[in-house]
């Protein structure tokens, strides 16, 4: 195994690309999970699989994404998608906060990366790309959590934390799956049930009130409220239930999704992160082709790790080291991406592809 790449497939894929490789007309759907500053490390993957991997497509391809998954698809769906790319990882990089910044700054600040590289135009490119077809996980508040103010806010997360440890399914109680989808083709994973759902075509006028919701983390940003076409609420973070994307992507035999991922887990959702008794379901994944940095690549990488949240208060007031870190670990992720195009072009990739497990590293 690569000492950079993992390449971790279901059954089905596993046996598809073993046999015949891997090309891209063999991927119906690209998933993108949450997690913020982390998708960094994918940053030359991202650009290398929109720009050349992807480019001389027909047919329909399903991105599905929540949180900033779902930003990283909106740039990588625009007519130029490295360059749209490249404004994507400039504004994450430039954000900057004062010391104990409130939700209305954040939001601000993010609203602020949003602009610079989804303007009018952007809405207008990826409603009306050749085939690419864009869609954004976002919750609907309920009930407990269903409010604006800190406190009581709280204490509906809390509710909620204590009822996804009892089990997954009870998160229903208090939080609505919104997927808001391009209406030209209906996605293979629009009669997901595994929550309440409401499914929502995107417009010019709610695409950007979407990709604010999904990325809108509780606590820490403001909730966007009443999305145009949705049913009116609070809508957050596509991660509360959605984190790293454990879904019915795709039931069709013939066509492969493709999770370019910045671990080698599937944690399903935001709650989820300290359940280590929480798996995935084995259903959703056995078309799924995981791709993602290698422990021994992490090692080596400036601090030891992938850049994360935590690092706008270990950075706080320097803000030029942790850009300059996290450039660093852009750059050593252009690794990432020559494994990837290399090993599908010569079709090393039957080689180097091992079956998907819950821990790549025992």
């Amino acid at each position: 195994m690569s000492e950079n790449l993992l390449c971790m497939a279901g059954e089905e894929a596993l046996d598809r690309i073993r046999e015949g490789g891997l090309a891209p007309e063999d991927v119906s759907t690209v998933a993108g999970a949450a997690g913020g500053p982390k998708c960094l490390v994918l940053a030359h993957l991202d650009g290398m699989l929109f720009s050349r991997w992807f480019g001389p497509r027909t047919e329909p391809l399903f991105l599905v994404g929540s949180s900033i998954g779902a930003w990283r698809f909106a740039a990588a769906a625009r007519n130029d998608p490295e360059e749209a790319i490249e404004r994507f990882h400039h504004a994450y990089l430039s954000q900057a906060y004062s010391d104990r910044p409130g939700p209305a700054e954040v939001t601000r600040e993010a609203r602020r990366g949003l602009d610079s590289f989804v303007d009018e135009a952007g809405v207008r490119e990826v409603l009306s790309h050749p085939f690419m077809r864009l869609s954004i996980l976002s919750v609907r508040s309920r009930r407990l959590t269903a409010v604006r103010q800190a406190s009581p806010l709280t204490l509906g997360f809390i509710a909620a934390i204590l009822a996804n440890a009892v089990g997954r399914r009870f998160l229903g109680l208090f939080f609505e799956r919104g997927l808001f989808y391009d209406p030209r083709d209906v996605p293979p994973f629009r009669n997901m049930d595994e929550f309440p759902m409401q499914a929502c075509p995107l417009t010019p006028e709610n695409l950007k009130p979407a990709l604010m919701a999904t990325g809108a983390i509780p606590m820490i940003m403001e909730a966007v409220r009443d999305i145009p076409g949705a049913a009116p609420g609070f809508y957050r973070d596509g991660g509360v239930l959605d984190y790293h994307l454990n879904l019915p992507f795709d039931d069709n035999p013939g066509k492969l999704v493709l999770f370019p991922h910045y671990t080698d887990r599937i944690i399903p959702g935001w709650l989820d992160k300290g359940l280590a008794w929480r798996r995935p379901r084995a259903e959703y994944m056995k078309n799924v082709l995981m791709v993602a940095p290698s422990r021994e690549f992490v090692k080596k990488l400036p601090h030891g790790k992938i850049p994360d949240r935590n690092d706008f208060r270990t950075f706080q007031g320097r803000d030029a080291e942790r850009k300059a870190y996290w450039r660093r670990v852009m750059e050593a992720g252009r690794r990432l991406a020559d494994d990837f195009f290399e090993w599908t072009a010569s079709g090393r990739i039957r080689e180097r592809v091992a079956p998907l497990t819950d821990d790549p590293g025992r």
